[in-house]
Parts: structure tokens; C-alpha cells; sequence
């Protein structure tokens, strides 16, 4: 037993020690900005941030996230960030040349560590506006990626597995928004039917290096919060959970709520991870299958290898950041 107490007690030095080493490079570099000490990523694997409900010019708390969003992505070494929807508030933006691109994005994500990829999906608050121009924009900026308004990509992990990552746009299953063609301009345009064949299509893949299946969308499946007994909640969910669990998505993430939650409903295989704290909060709550919620400001890291995936759940402060949750998958 003492050996095993020493040996624990040399593995928590190691990586005390370890962070400090890290930290100390940073400023012997010349690095002038802050840490957030308690994120590691021991053993180099992908990494990404997500991200929702954000694009506000700085207001609420937008910039407490974007400050701590670069910290966590160095510590963490963060190769992507996924964002979840509602880029742009109130009403998308208007062109590749709408002030939002500056004045929500540009001039609000500016640590060094942020200028990786950003893959995005669409939120109804995008639809609002022009969603040629957020496609179009991917070959303005170096970060933003939005392909089309769905798309799917593959990274592979350390171990030689891979991660499949599919983006979704949510709002042409909202059947709220249907026939508000003056709201939602480019909505009659898309075809959820086509959609959801190359949605299943897509995650039917019989690639065996394929370990994880990670779905991306706006709108929740279930939550605990504002819209919890909502209509539009329960059609999307009575469309996608069981088809989710039929091809083994292991995790779905979204936004819409502007709160931070995980849920699981008893006898699902999908977990849901929701991440809207990009800026405006709301309060929470939880219902069958919550493992976490809370109404705060923040985001959320994934770290993962073919095995194993780590979420943590972290809050923004102003001046600092504190991981609120942290939870585990292991491959099924």
C-alpha cells in the first residue's frame, strides 16, 4: 500500500512539475499572457474547443470566453474549434463584408493560440442573415471553415484511429420555422429530406479505423432548461435520438440553450453535450439523464485518443477560468 501511495504521490509531482516547466517556457519566450494551470493534455492527444451562441460584439460576457478560450486552447494545445451555432447576433451577417466579421469575431478571438481552424455550424440566428456569405468567408479567413451548410471531416488520433466529425445544420428540421421565408430568407432553399439520407449516409461509414462518431448541431435534443417542454425540442428529438443511437454516435453537440449541460436519458447510447455560454446566459435546470448543468459563461474541451475522451466543462472569469466538470468516455 505505501508503494502505491508513493507512486501516486510521483505521478502528481511529475505533473505539477510538468506545468510549471510548460508555463516557465511560455515566459522565458516572451508569452505576456495568462495560463489556466489546472488544464493539461499529458499525452498530446487531439484536442478541440467548443464553442456556441457567441457572436454578440463583445457583449454579455463574450469577451471573458474569448480570453479564456485562448488560454484553455494553449495549455491545451488545441488543434480545432467546433462552433455550435448562432455565429452572429441578432440576424447572421449580411455579406462577406458585414461589420460582425470584425467587430464579433476578428477583433474579439485574438490570442495567438485561437488562430487554428474553427469548423461551424449554422444556428437560427444565422438564417437570419446571409449563410452564403458565412460559406463564403471560409476562403476570406484562414480559420473559419463552413464548406456548406453541412459537412463532415475525419482526424486521426495518436493511436492511428480516427475521429469523424459531422456538422450539421439543425434549423431545416425546426418545423417552428417553416414558411417564415422574411426570417429564415435561405431556409425554403434547403432540403432536410437530402440533408438527413446524407446525414446517415455519412455515419454509416464501415471505415474500421474509425473510433469515435461525434455529431454537431444547433439545437438540442433535450434540455433542462428554457426549452425543456418545448415543441421544437421534442419533434428534434422524436427525428434524431434514436436514429443517434442507431448508428453509434457517440456524442452529440450543440447549443441553442445559453447554458452549459450534459445529458444522457437513461437507456440512450448517445451523450448529449451542450455548450451555449459563449456569451449570454440563461438560468438552467435539469431533467431525466442530466449529468451536469449549470447557467454560467464558458465552453467546453475534448481530449481524445481511440480509446478514451475527456470532457471538461470550464467556466470564464474575467481574469481566470475554473474547470466546473470533467467527465469520461471510454470506447464502447
Amino acid at each position: 500500500m505505501k508503494k502505491l501511495h508513493f507512486i501516486i504521490f510521483f505521478l502528481l509531482l511529475q505533473t505539477l512539475f510538468g506545468q510549471e516547466s510548460f508555463i516557465e517556457s511560455k515566459l522565458t519566450a516572451g508569452y505576456k499572457g495568462d495560463f489556466i494551470p489546472e488544464l493539461k493534455n499529458e499525452n498530446e492527444d487531439l484536442n478541440f474547443l467548443v464553442l456556441g451562441d457567441f457572436g454578440r460584439v463583445g457583449e454579455y460576457y463574450q469577451k471573458e470566453v474569448a480570453k479564456q478560450l485562448g488560454n484553455a486552447a494553449l495549455m491545451l494545445d488545441s488543434e480545432f474549434i467546433v462552433t455550435v451555432g448562432d455565429n452572429f447576433y441578432p440576424n447572421g451577417v449580411a455579406s462577406i463584408y458585414d461589420e460582425h466579421w470584425h467587430a464579433s469575431f476578428n477583433n474579439i478571438y485574438t490570442h495567438p493560440s485561437l488562430y487554428i481552424d474553427w469548423y461551424a455550424a449554422l444556428g437560427n440566428h444565422d438564417h437570419r442573415g446571409n449563410i452564403d456569405a458565412q460559406i463564403a468567408y471560409s476562403d476570406i479567413s484562414r480559420r473559419w471553415n463552413m464548406p456548406a451548410p453541412y459537412y463532415s471531416k475525419t482526424f486521426e488520433l495518436n493511436d492511428g484511429k480516427k475521429l469523424l466529425l459531422v456538422v450539421m445544420d439543425t434549423s431545416p428540421f425546426i418545423q417552428s420555422y417553416q414558411g417564415k421565408n422574411e426570417k429564415y430568407p435561405h431556409l425554403e432553399s434547403q432540403n432536410a429530406e437530402e440533408q438527413k439520407k446524407w446525414l446517415i449516409e455519412t455515419l454509416s461509414t464501415k471505415d474500421e479505423s474509425i473510433a469515435w462518431k461525434v455529431v454537431v448541431g444547433h439545437h438540442p435534443l433535450y434540455s433542462g432548461g428554457k426549452r425543456k417542454e418545448a415543441k421544437d425540442t421534442k419533434d428534434f428529438e422524436s427525428q434524431f435520438a434514436d436514429l443517434f443511437d442507431s448508428l453509434k454516435v457517440d456524442a452529440y453537440i450543440c447549443g441553442h440553450e445559453h447554458d452549459l449541460q450534459i445529458i444522457k436519458p437513461k437507456g440512450r447510447f448517445t451523450t448529449q453535450f451542450l455548450s451555449g455560454g459563449g456569451s449570454e446566459t440563461r438560468p438552467a435546470g435539469n431533467r431525466e439523464g442530466t449529468i451536469f448543468s449549470k447557467a454560467e459563461p464558458g465552453f467546453m474541451s475534448f481530449t481524445v485518443n481511440g480509446d478514451f475522451m475527456e470532457i471538461q466543462t470550464i467556466k470564464a472569469l474575467k481574469n481566470s477560468a475554473e474547470i466546473l466538470h470533467t467527465m469520461h468516455l471510454k470506447k464502447k
